[in-house]
Parts: C-alpha cells; sequence; structure tokens
C-alpha cells in the first residue's frame, strides 16, 4: 500500500501559515514514507472559490518546497458526488428536511431550555409523504441530513455510540456520535457541503492517511460513520494543534494574517517559515533546518502539543539569519544577481557579508557600498578625520588579501600609536558609512587599492 496524503483548502483566499502547517505535516509524513501528494481543491462553493486563489496556493506550494504529485478540483467530480448521494438515499441513511433556519435556532433554545443537549431531533423522519408535498407546494427545498448510526432499532431513541481511531498525532480518540446532530450534506440549492465530498475524494483518490487541524476531531467521527455507510475503509487520521497569532488570535485566510504570500514578500527564506511552521508546537527544539530532506528526516507528527502555539514572526528573523550565514554562494547566486550582485567578484563578496545579513535582499545595500561607496556623506571628528587621511598614506600596494587589513592597520597603530575602536572604528566609518558589518579584512580586498583610496576624506 502506497501512503497517500492530501492537501484539501478551499481556494476562497491566500493561504497562510497555519495553512501551510497541514501541507506541510502532510508533505514531509509523505517524503518519509515514500508516499504521495495530492492537491486537492474543495471549490464547491462556486460564488467564494477563484481560480486565481487555487494558481495563488500552488505557487506558495511551491515556494514552501511542496511540489504535489496530481492536483484534483472537486468542482470536477460532482457527478461522483450525486452517484454517492443516490447510494446513501437507497440505504435509506440520507433524508430530506425542510426547516429554516430560524426554525431550528428556536429549537435549538427549546431543547437547552429543557437541559437537553442542543442537537437536531430528527423532526423531518416523521414528515408523511404529503407533508412533504404540501411543503413543497409551498416553495420549500429540502436540505438533506445524513442519519448518524447512533441508535439501535428508534432514530428518537438514541444511545451512546462511540467511534474510536488511534490518531496518528494524538494517540487514541473517542467521538460519541450520540452527542452530534445529524450533520447536513446537501443544501437546499444542491450543492455539497465539506462532508461528503471530502470523504468520496478520500476513497476515490485512495487517500490513507488524513492529516490535518484538531478543529476536525469531532468531524473525524462523522466522517468514519459515512466511510462505512459508503462501504469503505476508513483512512487513518491525524489532528495537529493550530497555530494563532503572537497574541493568542486564531488565523483566518479572510483576514491575511500570516499569508505566506505577505510572509515570501517580506523577503524571507522559505526554509526559515518552514522550519518554524513545522517545529514550533512539538517536542523538537526550533531551529533552522537547511533542507526539507533534514527535516523530514527528524519529523515526527506524535511529538506534537495538543495545545495551540502561538507563531511569533519574531523567530522567524533568528532563523532566517541562522540560514544566510551558512547559505552557499552557489545556492544564493540567482537570487543575487537578481538584485545586481554579479561579476567576478560576487561569491568573495558573498561570503564577506553573508554573516551581517538578515534577509538576502540585505546583500544589495552592502553592493553598493562596496561597489560605490558610503551611501551618505561620512561625518568625522576633525580629530577622526585628520587620523584617516594620516592612515590612507600608509595602505599597502597590490595585490590585496585578507592579510592587507592587519598589514596596513599594523603600520597605522605604530605610526599613531592609536588601538583598538579609536583605530577601527573611523576607518570603518569612512570605508562603508557604518558602525558596524562585514569584517573589514574580507571587504578590503573587494574594495581594491583605488576603491579605498577614493574613500578618504
Amino acid at each position: 500500500m502506497t501512503v497517500t496524503v492530501r492537501f484539501a483548502p478551499s481556494p476562497t483566499g491566500h493561504i497562510h501559515i497555519g495553512n501551510a502547517r497541514t501541507a506541510l505535516f502532510n508533505w514531509l509524513f509523505a517524503m518519509k514514507n515514500g508516499g504521495r501528494f495530492i492537491q486537492r481543491f474543495d471549490d464547491t462553493d462556486f460564488l467564494r472559490s477563484k481560480q486565481e486563489y487555487a494558481d495563488a496556493i500552488l505557487y506558495d506550494l511551491h515556494w514552501l518546497g511542496i511540489f504535489p504529485d496530481a492536483t484534483e478540483y472537486q468542482s470536477k467530480r460532482i457527478e461522483s458526488y450525486d452517484a454517492a448521494v443516490e447510494r446513501l438515499k437507497a440505504a435509506g441513511v440520507l433524508y430530506p428536511c425542510y426547516e429554516t433556519q430560524e426554525e431550528l435556532e428556536l429549537r435549538r433554545k427549546i431543547r437547552l431550555s429543557r437541559k437537553l443537549p442542543p442537537v437536531y431531533g430528527r423532526e423531518a423522519l416523521k414528515l408523511t409523504g404529503e407533508e412533504r408535498e404540501t411543503l413543497e407546494a409551498e416553495g420549500r427545498r429540502p436540505h438533506w441530513r445524513f442519519l448518524l448510526p447512533n441508535f439501535r432499532d428508534n432514530p428518537f431513541e438514541t444511545d451512546r455510540t462511540e467511534i474510536q481511531w488511534q490518531d496518528v498525532v494524538r494517540g487514541e480518540e473517542t467521538v460519541d456520535l450520540a452527542s452530534l446532530s445529524d450533520p447536513v450534506l446537501v443544501r437546499e440549492d444542491g450543492t455539497y457541503l465539506y462532508t461528503l465530498p471530502s470523504v468520496v475524494d478520500d476513497i476515490d483518490m485512495g487517500v490513507t492517511h488524513v492529516i490535518r487541524g484538531d478543529d476536525h476531531v469531532t468531524n473525524t467521527g462523522v466522517q468514519i460513520a459515512l466511510f462505512q455507510a459508503l462501504g469503505a475503509e476508513p483512512p487513518a487520521f491525524g489532528h495537529h494543534n493550530l497555530l494563532t497569532t503572537g497574541t493568542g488570535e486564531g488565523l483566518s485566510k479572510r483576514t491575511g494574517a500570516l499569508s505566506i504570500a505577505g510572509l515570501r514578500e517580506s523577503g524571507l527564506e522559505p526554509m526559515a517559515v518552514v522550519s518554524l511552521a513545522v517545529l514550533i508546537g512539538t517536542s523538537e527544539n526550533v531551529e533552522a533546518v537547511a533542507k526539507m530532506a533534514d527535516l523530514a528526516e527528524r519529523f515526527d507528527p506524535a511529538a506534537t502539543s495538543k495545545s495551540a502555539s502561538k507563531f511569533d514572526p519574531a523567530e522567524l528573523l533568528v532563523l532566517n539569519r541562522t540560514l544566510l550565514h551558512t547559505m552557499p554562494f552557489e545556492e544564493a547566486q540567482g537570487r543575487l544577481s537578481a538584485i545586481g550582485v554579479s561579476g567576478a567578484s560576487a561569491e568573495a563578496f558573498w561570503l564577506a557579508v553573508r554573516g551581517n545579513l538578515e534577509k538576502l535582499s540585505d546583500a544589495a545595500g552592502w553592493w553598493r557600498i562596496v561597489d560605490q561607496g558610503p551611501q551618505d556623506p561620512v561625518e568625522l571628528s576633525e580629530a577622526d578625520a585628520g587620523f584617516v587621511r594620516e592612515a590612507f598614506e600608509f595602505l599597502p600596494e597590490e595585490p590585496w588579501d585578507r592579510d592587507t587589513w592587519k598589514v596596513w592597520t599594523g603600520s597605522i597603530k605604530e605610526a599613531t600609536g592609536r588601538k583598538g575602536k579609536s583605530l577601527f572604528m573611523p576607518l570603518r566609518l569612512a570605508l562603508t558609512g557604518l558602525s558596524s558589518g562585514p569584517e573589514l579584512a574580507d571587504l578590503l580586498p573587494l574594495l581594491g587599492r583605488e576603491g579605498t583610496l577614493a574613500r578618504r576624506p
């Protein structure tokens, strides 16, 4: 059996870091088990679903390093859902209901006032054929509910009915079907809610493991019953904890909080985002992992906490710096070229500045400094300006290498008596215009003697 997983967002907006966590858990699970990853778009909400969002989701996944083995759209599989509906109707487990939202809400309040669970009382099962015809003649159209198998002989007398499974993430889980309302599978207009298409797709596509957020735990009990009603063996299920914002708020595609597109556009490395999205809220140390394959080796869904985890973007910057500080030139070369960093000295430049970068785009600023000098006029005290002018008299002849800085500053120290910060800082300001940055021993050969002399105050 080939392990097969799926990531099934609705294309109604841009995915956020919480959605990405689900996608990554599935991707890493498939990688670790030599399995397949299906990208499925749950786009049966025809009013809100848009192809542009589906395209954007695929782009975000590719940026993260996820490359699906197949891409499916529920909107193209309506006939399969229609066939499943007919099977359920024939089996007597899908029944028409005619209540309005207002009527359902009133019944819910009545049950609560009687200290009864606020579940649907299956009143529609008591309707006669004549009563249904009358309701439809009045203009009412039925929605269709799945009759949960939580009773023995009388559907109006439910018994505790436990659905149990060994959760891939959380261990043993149990849902009591008697505590739930019969779920609506088909709306009044004939369109489908999430539950039925999801189950039919999982059956038809051979999904072996469903890994998703723990807000779906109760849904899983219902879906297992629906798998069984359709004569199929349910897949294994896993429910990971959810991510929130740093202030504890839930994430939403509608608000755009922590969207993958936004994180990408801010200049972060994809593996910084991936590392934090996967490792936060687990027993693993949160650290920058440079390669997806290495993360897959470490990935253990069962190591995930049951509590929600706060996603702090500030942690991303720490991981981002770590990745950049060790990134080989070959990996950065294409992106450096795109921001103007190219030529014979590009590799030496990258090795010199990468340890001081927060984002790769910051390299462009250092490239301008090396190539053109400080962006703003350097302000030195009269004493420091005189010292720097004198220091430039001791510049060694070329060729220059990393030892040139030591030779030059040694000569300056011997001639002027200056040392430490009072020697190095005025030179750094004159050469770069900044009080901190890459090692000057690495920058000096990039400037060259002529370029260095051009910065003499």
